[in-house]
């Protein structure tokens, strides 16, 4: 439906989009992911028509946008902070797209109740914006984007001001919603849980560039590099000589899976892999740090001579500062990266 092809802006002497390629598909949901400045707030208003490219193209379903102005595109955008009319009621604001459009009272009326409806707001119509919770306010501008039918509906940080718990439930709202409307969803979030739970594909991207692009357990499981892995919040990450079921490393031998490349690389332990043992075996650690994540307790180690290192335990199981602990690894939570260390 969406191809980016060579998509490039420039402001100034600094390259925002650097010749980005890019496709999504009919009914996908593709969730764009990056530090800021990386460039994907400009590649969301790219193809909006907010922001002209200085080279490339962008191309709904086969028809160059070039010079299509954002009116005109066929595409729903919604904001952070929602930009709704408070002028006008719920139904109002629902109702604008399609009134822009033409349609009868009568059809404005059963769009706006349909879609009222489908986002958990029945007979909301006649309320006033400034009655509206946070979340009630992002369901009207989500019901409002899909108004007017758009081919491709692109959410700008959808649920960045809204509190966790809301957000959380939100996401696997809209998931559900969009699969019953076989919507085509490009969004962009800076929270890396948001986008695993929504999105049927990840796109990470780096100074303007795509530095990785797959789905969220492809993502998760195989960071293409060392900047990724770390973007996604691993920092066992440490240069590395693989030679057949081992890698030297700062931490000594750890093994990797079966397959890895033997060579110089990078390697990623995830949490969940480095196993809490007897101080007399495997990497001798000290615990310098205990941080309670809800669901498990992050362990900070830090071993004589070598970088800290994370461990991931269950409450009843994490250790107590200052003890030491004997550190072995699991290679099933082992990855060999491409690019270098520092890369």
């Amino acid at each position: 439906m969406l191809e980016l092809d060579g998509a490039t802006v420039r402001f100034g002497g600094r390259v925002a989009l650097d010749g980005v390629g890019l496709e999504v598909a009919e009914h996908e949901i593709v969730c764009v992911l990056g530090p800021s400045g990386s460039g994907k707030s400009t590649l969301l208003r790219a193809v909006a028509g907010l922001q002209p490219l200085d080279a490339g193209r962008v191309l709904l379903e086969g028809r160059d946008l070039g010079g299509v102005p954002a009116h005109k595109r066929g595409v729903g955008l919604m904001f952070q902070d929602h930009q709704l009319f408070p002028q006008r009621d719920v139904g109002g604001n629902v109702a604008f797209g399609p009134r822009m459009h033409g349609e009868s009272k009568a059809e404005q009326g059963a769009r706006v109740r349909e879609l009222l409806e489908l986002v958990g707001l029945p007979g909301a119509a006649g309320r006033a914006v400034a009655s509206l919770s946070g979340g009630e306010q992002q369901r009207v501008a989500l019901a409002r984007a899909l108004a007017s039918r758009p081919r491709l509906l692109m959410l700008d940080e959808p649920l960045g001001q809204l509190d966790r718990s809301l957000r959380e439930r939100l996401v696997a709202e809209l998931r559900s919603l969009f699969g019953t409307l076989g919507t085509t969803v490009l969004a962009v979030t800076h929270d890396q849980g948001e986008a695993f739970a929504l999105a049927d594909r990840v796109v990470v991207m780096r100074d303007g560039r795509i530095a990785q692009s797959g789905s969220p357990l492809e993502v998760w499981q195989e960071p293409a590099d060392e900047f990724v892995a770390r973007f996604l919040g691993f920092d066992n990450v440490v240069p590395a000589t693989v030679n057949g079921a081992a890698a030297d490393t700062p931490w000594g031998k750890v093994p990797v899976p079966d397959g890895a490349a033997d060579g110089a690389g990078t390697l990623l332990v995830r949490p969940a892999g480095v196993r809490l043992g007897d101080p007399a075996q495997g990497l001798r650690c000290a615990v310098v740090a205990r941080t309670f994540r809800g669901t498990h307790v992050a362990v900070r180690l830090q071993p004589e001579g070598a970088p800290w290192l994370e461990a991931a335990c269950a409450l009843r199981d994490a250790p107590e500062l200052g003890v030491e602990v004997g550190v072995t690894f699991d290679a099933a939570e082992i990855s060999v990266l491409g690019g270098g260390a520092g890369a």
